[in-house]
């Protein structure tokens, strides 16, 4: 029996059919505020490749917008925000209205759920408050985070308030995307990985603690998958505390470790590189074999070790998708 397989990011920029209605939406937010064609976007890739999941199209930053922080997508820079670096801007973020500010996104679980295959399942996601927190503060992307890391090293007030107000605005949007439709959480810690290990139990794990635990209260019988990236043997200790359904692994993971150490406990999730699957051909299967030979016997999702990148040509997803369905020990 194959695992089941998606793809982080199996919606985006390498379908031309997605390429087309980004042109007609305009911008990236927009995008994502429509919800007509966020439903559209969302099953793209369940059409296309008859993938075992959707998840849905949205962004982990719509989060701190619905917070009232500033934020705009610019073409080849990615996000930009008003960056948090004070207390008085921090305690101005407000989660009452999160749920409320966020309805466009829940009419697209709606719409995503009433069309969706019995069989295919749903995923809701929501970014984990260590790295929405990183991008908050930074006021962009680009993965350094010189001043959350500095924060984190002195236990700043600002990003402890940042995170605290982050937990509950994602337990409420969370919590919404179950109610729509929602079938399983899962959650991206992106940045996890940046932190320095004797930091991450207090800003990455103990928040998603909280989270997974306040959802597992209202929605016991929801999965919740936790992708912690490039952190090592460390997703040993998230698996311990947070005790996910499933632990996604990025490419950088040691396969062994996750076989021995995790999945007796768990799902594990990934890992295939991004890169292997815009090469294709023999590289590409030479990783779907190894990764099933090490994985493919105990609690296994077939995914990536991060998100489908542009460059990906899509004939190579369907080449994936029948390469792990097909695929026999030798």
């Amino acid at each position: 029996m194959p695992p089941p397989i998606w793809l982080m990011r199996q919606a985006g920029r390498y379908l031309p059919e997605y390429r087309a209605l980004r042109a007609k939406a305009g911008d990236f937010l927009s995008l994502c505020y429509d919800p007509a064609l966020a439903i559209e976007i969302t099953l793209q890739p369940i059409e296309r490749f008859g993938l075992d999941a959707a998840i849905l199209f949205s962004d982990i930053l719509v989060l701190p917008q619905a917070m009232g922080q500033d934020l705009r997508f610019e073409e080849n820079i990615g996000p930009l925000l008003e960056p948090i670096r004070d207390i008085e801007r921090m305690q101005a973020l407000d989660t009452t209205r999160v749920v409320e500010r966020l309805a466009p996104i829940m009419a697209t679980v709606r719409g995503v759920a009433a069309r969706l295959p019995d069989d295919v399942a749903l995923i809701g996601f929501a970014g984990a408050p260590w790295t929405v927190a990183a991008y908050m503060i930074e006021g962009r992307g680009g993965g350094r985070f010189e001043t959350p890391l500095a924060m984190a090293q002195r236990g700043d007030p600002i990003l402890a308030g940042v995170t605290e107000r982050l937990i509950d605005g994602s337990v409420d949007y969370l919590l919404a995307q179950i109610e729509a439709g929602a079938e399983v959480i899962q959650l991206f810690d992106s940045w996890a990985g940046i932190l320095p290990s004797g930091l991450r139990r207090r800003w990455s794990i103990e928040p998603l603690v909280e989270i997974v635990d306040r959802l597992r209260a209202k929605a016991p019988q929801v999965p919740v998958i936790v992708f912690p990236r490039n952190v090592g043997h460390d997703a040993l200790a998230y698996l311990e505390a947070i005790r996910p359904d499933a632990i996604g692994l990025d490419q950088s993971a040691d396969l062994d470790f996750a076989r021995m150490r995790l999945q007796p406990h768990a799902a594990v999730q990934g890992n295939l590189d991004p890169a292997l699957l815009v090469a294709g051909a023999t590289a590409m299967t030479d990783g779907v074999d190894r990764i099933m030979h090490a994985l493919g016997k105990g609690p296994f999702v077939f995914n990536l070790g991060h998100g489908v990148v542009p460059e990906t040509p899509p004939r190579h997803v369907a080449e994936l998708v029948a390469s792990v369905r097909n695929w026999r020990p030798q």
